[in-house]
């Protein structure tokens, strides 16, 4: 049997689905990484990554025999794509099929945020409707949304908020062409610019701390950040103390720098919505990535080309 090395946790169904053809080898905790390589990294043909935990250029470099790296995600930063390209080892990951699920949970961040929305479930849980009326929240009808990255997600992203009533505008470092969404040059000029900015864009190392603290301030007051993308790509430390100190009206957020932990400051903050990374957790949506990124193997080990690879990196 052909022999992959699992390093990120995916759903059982998948895994079940690649014992039935394959040799699958659980390295996500393993308690000695360099015997278990010596043992059967000459073995190793293909590896089962995922958007938050991928293999890094020294465990690509250990196997010899490497030819393919399937990653359980839409995103591709956790993989050192460069050093697995350099090698000749494709990398896949699953666009396209999360697109859909992704974009309706930033749609609602854009709703939930301005409209205090999870604020006022807590109200109304706490008992506290009994005792007085909550404040107002704000509308997003003629609001203006940026979205930073313009790509498969931003855009639905967009389509979704025009049905909404809201302006949309957007800064991208790739041309998009003739759209009729306005373009800025920097993202800052986008931030000064938006009642409400959105992190669309991909993660990685040319992308961390984007989102800096000139970005919000730029935002002001009564703006508000989403993020559904990548935790890293904002400046977390500056995120909470602009919102401790009121540079920005609020935040929706389901990524973070360093998640699963979210800082305590963020925890206690009323104007902030939180979720889990759930994006992308819908039992559809999860069952298509899964099949996504067993098809992308059967197809390489058929000795076919594979049905969504990694954009070339080198």
């Amino acid at each position: 049997m052909i022999e992959l090395l699992q390093v990120a946790q995916v759903p059982p169904f998948l895994i079940d689905r690649l014992k039935a053809e394959y040799t699958v080898h659980d390295f996500i905790n393993p308690s000695d990484p360099e015997a278990m390589l010596r043992e059967i990294g000459p073995n190793i043909r293909g590896i089962v990554a995922g958007g938050m935990k991928g293999p890094d250029a020294a465990l690509i470099s250990a196997l010899d025999n490497l030819e393919i790296i399937a990653s359980f995600s839409v995103g591709f930063d956790a993989t050192d794509v460069a050093a697995a390209q350099t090698k000749g080892v494709i990398v896949t990951h699953t666009p396209e099929v999360l697109t859909g699920d992704v974009a309706d949970l930033a749609m609602a961040f854009i709703l939930m945020a301005p409209r205090r929305i999870g604020e006022s479930e807590r109200f109304l849980r706490a008992g506290t409707w009994t005792e007085r009326r909550m404040d107002l929240g704000t509308t997003v009808r003629g609001k203006r949304l940026g979205i930073l990255g313009l790509g498969r997600i931003g855009r639905a992203v967009a389509r979704r908020a025009e049905v909404f009533g809201l302006n949309i505008a957007y800064f991208d470092t790739k041309p998009m062409g003739d759209l009729t969404y306005r373009s800025y040059p920097t993202l800052l000029e986008l931030a000064e610019a938006s009642d409400m900015l959105m992190v669309a864009c991909e993660g990685g190392a040319a992308t961390r701390g984007l989102v800096d603290e000139a970005v919000l301030n730029a935002l002001g007051p009564n703006g508000y950040l989403i993020n559904t993308a990548r935790g890293p790509i904002v400046d977390q430390q500056a995120l909470v103390k602009a919102l401790q100190d009121g540079r920005i009206a609020g935040a929706a957020l389901d990524v973070f720098d360093g998640e699963p932990n979210v800082p305590a400051e963020m925890m206690a903050m009323e104007n902030v919505v939180l979720t889990p990374h759930i994006a992308s957790s819908t039992a559809e949506t999860r069952r298509a990535m899964g099949d996504l990124v067993y098809d992308n193997l059967k197809a390489h080990f058929a000795g076919k080309a594979v049905l969504t690879p990694v954009p070339h990196q080198i």
